[in-house]
């Protein structure tokens, strides 16, 4: 394995002075694994060193693969990406769009003038948003009484459209809904359906919703970002017996596991003999599927959970049926076209199909798009190419 000393420096940097209490980081080539490495402690300031088995939430780096298991049922005829989804989900059904509020308090709503389509969830277009990002939205779960997307309640679910589908592009609680179809249509619970579809091919064997003895054994702990820059360790844990596996981010699992599912579509939908995907249809989706609209400036509406978000600014950024795509060259880094995405405890991973590179680097902090672990993340990536 050719581990290069520069991104062992840089890891082991920010460990040392503070930017994050443990992380790690791995990344591979065409041909496998070139990179694996671990530094700092699971939790600050005294726990367990980290190791390449630690166990991550690895939030809405679960899209991806939420994603791939409804394009397998799309291959299978079972999905269609361009059809009212009402049909597979009625609760998407007659959803109204919030057109803010009046005198009282009260929303404004109206009805949307298209049906959301499975390609609207799949891309961020159908109109949903997340309280996170959207004061609006957040405004109208206090006023509705609505628990927040990481109880895992279905209530969660019942926010308004902030926009018609195919209108904008807009981040939010789509792919809970793509996860949701998938049960509907595979008749399993999703934890079911991705580990016999996905991980158990893949040999994924540690990623899953629930945390086993030996996987809570492995885990890392979720930090706060503290005013003076220092990091401690908080209470976190998503609900172990969930009203619905959340499918946009309820994913625990490791950097090598993760890697295994960036290989795979490296490879063109297959690794080690184990096909998951037609390669055309990774190529759709890695394809730019929201036509000229944009990814913008994702603006905080809540502090504590994540920074504004404006990943490489500057460079256009597209996306397809279920990542992020960067539609010029990081200098030093990925290519135009590669794929992307991250999770909202500052994990990170790219796909790069041009130069045949992938990676990921796991911490747990909060708030989400901390500048010093994107910094390293900058790092990181170029360290992978230089080697």
């Amino acid at each position: 394995m050719a581990a290069t000393g520069a991104i062992d420096h840089a890891l082991g940097q920010a460990v040392e002075v503070g930017a994050a209490p443990g992380v790690v980081a791995v990344a591979a080539d065409a041909n496998g694994v070139i990179y694996e490495g671990a530094f700092g402690k699971r939790a600050a300031p005294s726990g367990a060193a980290m190791t390449t088995d630690t166990v991550f939430w690895i939030a809405s780096m679960t899209k991806a693969i939420t994603s791939v298991a409804a394009m397998q049922l799309v291959e299978q005829g079972k999905l269609t990406l361009d059809v009212d989804m009402a049909g597979v989900l009625p609760e998407l059904a007659g959803r109204r769009v919030l057109e803010g509020f009046d005198a009282g308090g009260a929303p404004r709503l109206r009805p949307a003038q298209t049906p959301i389509t499975l390609r609207h969830l799949l891309t961020h277009t159908a109109g949903f948003s997340y309280d996170i990002w959207s004061a609006d939205i957040a405004r109208y779960m206090a006023y509705a009484d609505l628990p927040g997307i990481i109880t895992c309640r279905n209530a969660a679910l019942g926010t308004p459209l902030l926009f018609d589908p195919g209108e904008r592009w807009e981040y939010g609680i789509n792919v809970d809904f793509v996860g949701k179809a998938v049960e509907a249509i595979s008749g399993q619970s999703l934890d079911i359906y991705l580990r016999e579809h996905i991980f158990s091919p893949l040999g994924m064997n540690d990623t899953g919703f629930r945390l086993t003895a030996d996987k809570r054994s492995r885990l890392a702990a979720m930090h706060a970002r503290q005013a003076d820059g220092s990091t401690a360790a908080i209470e976190f844990e998503l609900p172990q017996e969930p009203e619905f596996f959340m499918g946009g981010g309820g994913l625990y699992g490791t950097g090598s596991d993760y890697l295994r599912f960036i290989r795979m579509i490296l490879g063109g939908g297959s690794l080690d003999g184990a096909r998951i995907l037609r390669r055309e249809t990774v190529a759709d989706m890695a394809r730019n599927q929201i036509g000229g609209l944009e990814i913008g400036l994702m603006k905080s509406a809540q502090p504590q959970s994540s920074n504004d978000v404006n990943l490489f600014p500057g460079i256009v950024k597209k996306w397809g049926l279920g990542f992020m795509i960067n539609a010029a060259d990081v200098p030093g880094g990925r290519a135009a076209g590669s794929l992307a995405w991250a999770g909202l405890g500052n994990t990170y991973f790219w796909i790069d199909p041009h130069r045949q590179r992938g990676g990921v680097i796991l911490t747990q902090i909060l708030p989400f798009a901390d500048p010093q672990m994107l910094n390293l993340f900058g790092e990181f990536e170029r360290g992978v190419y230089q080697a």
